[in-house]
This record gives C-alpha cells, sequence and structure tokens, in this order.
C-alpha cells in the first residue's frame, strides 16, 4: 500500500514548485513584527489563525530585537518545512526504490528498499553520513555569509526563505544550481502568484513536518499511527532516529 502514500507525496511535493521572487531592498521584507505575522497566519489558516502557544513572536532571539527575531523565526519554520518536504519524498521514493548504478567505492550499490528508509541510513558506511552532513554545513554557512554577495541576513530585512546565489561558487568551485528559483520559472510569474505559492509552500511545508514525523512514529512506535498501520507503511525499527551515528 505504500504506492498510496506515493501518490500523496507527488501531491506534497508540488510545493517546491512555489518559489519567492528574487528582489532585494525593503519591498520584500515580510512579516518584520508580530503584527505582521498574526496578518500572515490569518492568510495560511483562515481557521486557527495566530497561534503561538509558546510565546516565542515575543522573544528576543540573541538581542536582536522584534524584527530580528521574527526573521529568524519565519526563516526557520520555511527552511525546515522545506526539509520536511524534501525528507517526506525521500521517505516514500526510498521505500519503493533505489537507484540501480553503483554507489560505494566496491561497486555496490545502496541498501535495498527492503529496508524501511531508518534502516537504509543505518546500513550506508560512515563516511557517506559525513559528506552528507558536510554539504548539510556549507549550505548553512552559505546561507549566513549572505552578506558576501550584498543580501541581507534573514535577521536584517532579506525576505524570509530567500536562498543566497550560489554563482560566485559556481563560476569559481564547480557547476551548482540555485537552490532558489534553480531553472528560474518564477521570474516572470505575477507578484500575486508568487504571494500565493510562498503561502502554498508554508502550508505544505507544515503538513510535510507532521507527515515526515507520522512515518517516524509510526516506525518506531506500532500502532501509534493507525491510519499508517491500515496502509501497511510501518516497518517496525529499533534504532534511534536522533542518533545518527548510532
Amino acid at each position: 500500500m505504500k504506492t498510496t502514500a506515493t501518490l500523496f507525496a507527488a501531491t506534497l511535493g508540488l510545493a517546491s514548485a512555489f518559489v519567492p521572487s528574487q528582489q532585494t531592498g525593503s519591498t520584500v521584507r515580510l512579516s518584520e513584527t508580530k503584527a505582521d505575522l498574526q496578518e500572515l497566519a490569518g492568510k495560511l489558516n483562515p481557521i486557527v489563525k495566530f497561534w503561538d502557544p509558546m510565546g516565542l513572536a515575543d522573544g528576543d532571539f540573541y538581542g536582536m530585537g522584534e524584527e530580528g527575531t521574527i526573521g529568524f523565526l519565519r526563516h526557520s519554520e520555511i527552511k525546515h518545512g522545506r526539509v520536511a518536504m524534501a525528507a517526506f519524498v525521500g521517505y516514500v521514493v526510498q521505500s519503493n526504490f533505489i537507484f540501480p548504478w553503483p554507489q560505494h567505492m566496491d561497486g555496490s550499490t545502496g541498501p535495498s528498499f527492503d529496508l524501511s528508509p531508518e534502516q537504509q541510513w543505518d546500513a550506508i558506511p560512515e563516511a557517506a553520513k559525513w559528506q552528507i552532513f558536510t554539504l548539510i554545513g556549507f549550505l548553512e554557512l552559505w546561507d549566513e555569509c549572505s552578506n558576501l554577495q550584498g543580501l541581507e541576513h534573514y535577521t536584517k530585512g532579506r525576505m524570509p526563505g530567500k536562498y543566497p546565489s550560489l554563482q560566485p561558487f559556481r563560476d569559481n568551485v564547480h557547476f551548482a544550481l540555485d537552490l532558489y528559483n534553480p531553472f528560474g520559472f518564477s521570474k516572470n510569474r505575477s507578484e500575486e502568484k508568487k504571494a500565493r505559492g510562498r503561502i502554498a509552500e508554508v502550508n505544505n511545508g507544515r503538513l510535510a513536518m507532521l507527515g515526515i514525523f507520522g512515518f517516524l512514529t509510526a516506525d518506531k512506535m506500532p500502532g501509534a499511527v493507525p491510519v499508517l498501520d491500515g496502509l501497511g507503511v510501518p516497518i517496525p525499527y529499533d534504532g534511534n532516529c536522533m542518533i545518527p551515528f548510532e
């Protein structure tokens, strides 16, 4: 029944097509204050609207003030939503398919899809895991150093979710597509469509965060997610997802 989950994932993955417009300056500043965040929340979910049980929007992270804190929270949510969308789709794909070509120095392919994605992670070499974490670290550093490209930091006015161009890396090191609007599909879209796309991306990211943790929970605690149990999705996992080098 994992085919059912695959179809759902394909729909969810469409969120990646919605990319903010590439602009600079004050016109792209979104949700700088709590009031702006409350207005945005009404567009994201007209029923729930603004819900901040931990009072994060009232915080002052690292002494950045209200606008810096809201920028940090907005950028963080979008980033985690994108990671979750990739994780959700990746989980479904890995449960049904692996790339057939050699993936290791000895010429072997990746772990079988008979294993759960968590078990597949445990089965790959430690060096491969470090490669993944190194890439993550590079992407985080590139994001934090956006000022080197004349792009404001996300806590100082940059549009939340706008990732710096990889053009300098592409010119001096190796070819790499930009993570932000890599194919330029949104370049000529109207501002109205771009705004709708940004709303859709946040909502799909939130759904994906629930979805991927639903998968992980179902594998770790049989019966915890009855819907997935009914679809025959879970594969019991006795490891710990929070210990990547266990």
